[in-house]
């Protein structure tokens, strides 16, 4: 058994690690402790002489050298903040992340000497620093248990039960498989996924994530997400739920205990219903493309902006105009407007774009309107051009020598407009740069780590 504990302090990492850690008859091991050994100091002491800074850098040189074998390993919540610390701890292990409610961690660590992190009261600084931080645990977890009313024995015990039998039962197993099997996914796809979920009875904590949409035949998601799990070792697996309910989505997630859900046509805004927690960018945007299964609770991010943002942040300040009034319109409305650009929201139908343009402080017309504002950056936030349509939603005398056009659509890989765009002596971006970013920010979200863009680019083809 290979499993790391992680929380806020007082939610009982280290006596229940310790518990756990003789209950698997394997060594425990605490990054405090470790750090306290390297140093020839409390942690107090690090504190006050190196400060924050220092004990960092000593917490992640002790995580990096974490032996590899089995263990239980308790690790301060500070470490996860950083994603390397998160990819090494990630690698071949299960993580828990321990919970517990802001009056029982007070309660738990008020006689406490380790130093504050700020000069905030002590019940302030644990309401700032868990709100803050919630974000980063999720991501870093693949469990999430809540602690405030266990004793560090009922806690060790669960996980010990957890990591023997996990928490999906076969009855929602056999429902899972027959979901997946008439939902029209590649029939090799499907028997690979049998064979993922017959593995349960051995492998019990294997996580599973998926993409949620109909159509989602054509994603590049699945590919990408089990080869960034194996790279970094994850024990996951990354599938399609492929279905025109929602509801029957997050049925079968239930079954099998989903950890995550990467949320595309046409469920990003039906989701937010199904949400006991969202981002600020998600409400912002009105729609959701991210969801994270954890401790009973669903949590709904938006990464689609970045995806967006990233690629022109360089043109910062520029004239734009975005083709749509959908949600990829919002998302890209969004962006736009956090690189502080003039925004103009062209639709057919131009009572949609006027509503979406109050809400994010845009101009609004309709796209025969395109010629008369000639804009730095285009962006095409319409499915018109993907696959299997030919049609652009611009004409080449639509467009002008110097302008950057990105078409969030990306498939085919090189759409009607970006042809279009190129033979116009124009800065094309494809939908593949989006996609490409958007899930990096996902990956980030799903597990705490920062996979590299080129590790992306070269995993997509």
């Amino acid at each position: 058994m290979n499993v790391v504990l992680t929380g806020f302090r007082g939610t009982g990492k280290t006596e229940s690690g310790r518990l756990l850690a003789r209950l698997l008859d394997v060594p425990f091991y605490d990054t405090d402790a470790l750090v306290e050994e390297e140093a020839g100091a409390t942690v107090h002491e690090i504190f006050e002489q190196e400060g924050e800074e220092g004990f960092r850098a000593r917490e992640k040189r002790a995580i990096a050298g974490l032996p590899r074998g089995p263990g239980v390993f308790a690790t301060g919540g500070g470490a996860v903040i950083d994603p390397e610390n998160v990819e090494h701890l990630r690698r071949g292990r299960t993580v828990v992340l321990l919970n517990a409610d802001e009056s029982t961690i007070e309660k738990r660590i008020q006689h406490s000497t380790r130093p504050a992190l700020t000069r905030m009261g002590l019940r302030a600084e644990i309401h700032a620093l868990m709100e803050s931080r919630r974000d980063v645990y999720l991501a870093a977890a693949d469990y999430c248990i809540d602690t405030s009313a266990r004793s560090a024995n009922e806690v060790a015990i669960g996980i010990k039960r957890l990591l023997a039998e996990g928490v999906t039962k076969e009855s929602g197993r056999r429902e899972a498989l027959r979901a997946f099997a008439g939902s029209g996914i590649h029939q090799s796809e499907a028997a690979e996924l049998a064979t993922m979920v017959k593995a349960l009875s051995e492998n019990p904590v294997l996580r599973f994530y998926g993409i949620a949409g109909y159509p989602s035949l054509h994603s590049r998601s699945p590919p990408l997400f089990r080869r960034l799990f194996s790279y970094f070792d994850i024990n996951a697996y990354y599938t399609r739920f492929h279905d025109p309910a929602l509801t029957r989505i997050l049925g079968t997630a239930r079954d099998l205990d989903v950890r995550g859900l990467s949320v595309t046509i046409p469920f990003k805004q039906e989701i937010m219903g199904h949400l006991d927690r969202m981002d600020a960018h998600c409400r912002a945007i009105g729609a959701c493309n991210t969801v994270l299964f954890c401790g009973g609770e669903a949590h709904g991010y938006n990464t689609d902006w970045l995806g967006i943002r990233d690629p022109l942040a360089s043109l910062r300040g520029s004239r734009a105009v975005v083709l749509g009034a959908g949600g990829a319109a919002a998302a890209a409305a969004y962006a736009l407007r956090a690189l502080e650009m003039e925004v103009t929201l062209l639709n057919r139908t131009v009572e949609r774009a006027e509503a979406l343009a109050e809400r994010f402080g845009c101009y609004h017309g309709s796209l025969r309107d395109f010629g008369s504002i000639r804009p730095d950056v285009v962006v095409n936030a319409t499915p018109v051009g993907m696959e299997s349509d030919t049609a652009s939603p611009l004409k080449k005398s639509d467009l002008a020598p110097g302008m950057t056009v990105f078409d969030l659509v990306y498939t085919p890989p090189e759409t009607p407009l970006i042809r279009i765009a190129r033979s116009a002596g124009c800065t094309a971006i494809t939908g593949k740069e989006m996609f490409i970013r958007q899930a990096r920010a996902q990956f980030r979200q799903f597990t705490g780590i920062d996979a590299p863009l080129e590790m992306i680019r070269e995993f997509l083809g």
